[in-house]
């Protein structure tokens, strides 16, 4: 029997050929019977919440020439893409760097009940607090025989599935890194071989349209099918615990608070309390990323190992976390549902969390406006980690 890596290898081949092909191919996934995948051009996609990830993805899809809508709760993006369509600039332009362009279909939220068509596919693309008013929006426009795939941080999918039901659910780990600042335009800093994904169903009932979506998003970057998507988003949450929110509370790149004294060894706990936190949810710690080797696969070194792979490979030195994105435009951030998400699942397993409880209180006085971010909150982080029981030894 084929192991799981060599199927879904076979299936990649499969996959890019549907890329430019008008034929209908029947695949068989590791987890489910034969099944029979459409040309993705014969797929009407639609992608909710065009944002930084949104749109770069969006864009992808559409100049690989599938059919695409957008829907988009931010006006003035919508209005200047409808105007210029979107730029993408990928890496630093004076160094190198490329433009690229995009001229999609969009539409504003408020727009969405015009619509007299059904989605065989969307990718959603929300923050992860947006997930379920996300879905009961485009649930009318979901193709009986459709889905949705959380393309998003945070363990979202059984929100997907609360509203859409197992059987059109999807889950999917994201490595993307981009910035939007400017209506319109998008700084892409991971390019297409360096922007990763992990694609599954959360049960057997969803499982026939993995490779399809896994299809659709190969015109964007690297893709893994796995039978454990629970366990491959815990993985990407325990690095966002470790890298997110802390470089943001300092107002830091991700690349520069990893090198801070002090700070790394915050970062370093809270992402080893979510691996903590994931084990006991049930889950297995597993390499992402395309990582190989035993500290990959180590509870106790896998934070510090995806965190160097991260920053070596991911991101450029200065890439700000979606969380500082986020404050820089005064808007609320997915800490809740990521080092918060922590503190809760620990907490019901009767455990503390204490680097990821000083960092939700540090966010949140942020977010109220109490605290000014800043490389100052250090100390006073470290202090608060180690005050709940934390950085010990």
């Amino acid at each position: 029997m084929l192991s799981e890596t060599s199927q879904i290898k076979g299936l990649t081949l499969i996959t890019a050929y549907l890329l430019t092909s008008n034929e209908h191919l029947t695949v068989c996934h590791p987890q489910s019977k034969a099944v029979t995948m459409p040309a993705l051009t014969d797929l009407n996609i639609a992608v909710v919440g065009t944002g930084a990830n949104g749109a770069g993805i969006g864009a992808d899809l559409v100049n690989a020439g599938l059919r695409v809508t957008w829907i988009e709760q931010w006006p003035d993006n919508v209005a200047a893409i409808r105007e210029n369509g979107v730029r993408i600039e990928f890496g630093q332009l004076d160094a190198g760097g490329r433009v690229e362009t995009a001229h999609p279909r969009v539409i504003n939220l408020c727009e969405v009940a015009t619509l007299r068509e059904k989605f065989d596919a969307v990718l959603l693309l929300v923050k992860a607090y947006d997930t379920r008013w996300a879905c009961e929006l485009i649930k009318p426009y979901v193709a009986e025989d459709g889905f949705v795939i959380g393309v998003q941080n945070g363990m979202s999918v059984d929100d997907i599935v609360a509203v859409m039901g197992e059987e059109r659910s999807l889950g999917a780990v994201i490595e993307i890194t981009a910035a939007m600042y400017t209506p319109g335009v998008v700084e892409r800093h991971s390019d297409r071989e360096r922007s990763w994904f992990a694609v599954g169903a959360p049960s057997s009932a969803g499982v026939r349209h993995v490779a399809t979506a896994a299809a659709i998003l190969r015109t964007v970057g690297v893709v893994e099918e796995t039978t454990d998507i629970r366990s491959a988003k815990w993985m990407k949450l325990a690095l966002n615990a470790a890298e997110l929110v802390p470089s943001a509370i300092m107002d830091l790149s991700i690349a520069d608070a990893a090198k801070t004294e002090g700070l790394y060894d915050v970062m370093l706990a809270a992402g080893n309390e979510a691996i903590e936190a994931a084990l006991a949810d049930g889950c297995q710690v597993r390499p992402i990323f395309g990582m190989e080797g035993d500290v990959a696969s180590n509870p106790e070194t896998f934070v510090e190992t995806v965190l160097a792979e991260l920053i070596a490979n991911y991101i450029l030195s200065y890439s700000r976390s979606t969380i500082l994105q986020d404050w820089m435009k005064h808007r609320h951030s997915e800490v809740n549902e990521l080092n918060g998400f922590v503190v809760q699942v620990l907490r019901s397993a009767g455990k503390p969390a204490p680097a990821n409880q000083a960092v939700v209180e540090f966010a949140a006085e942020i977010e109220l406006g109490t605290r000014e971010r800043g490389i100052h909150n250090l100390e006073a982080l470290a202090a608060r980690v180690r005050e709940l029981g934390g950085l010990v030894g």
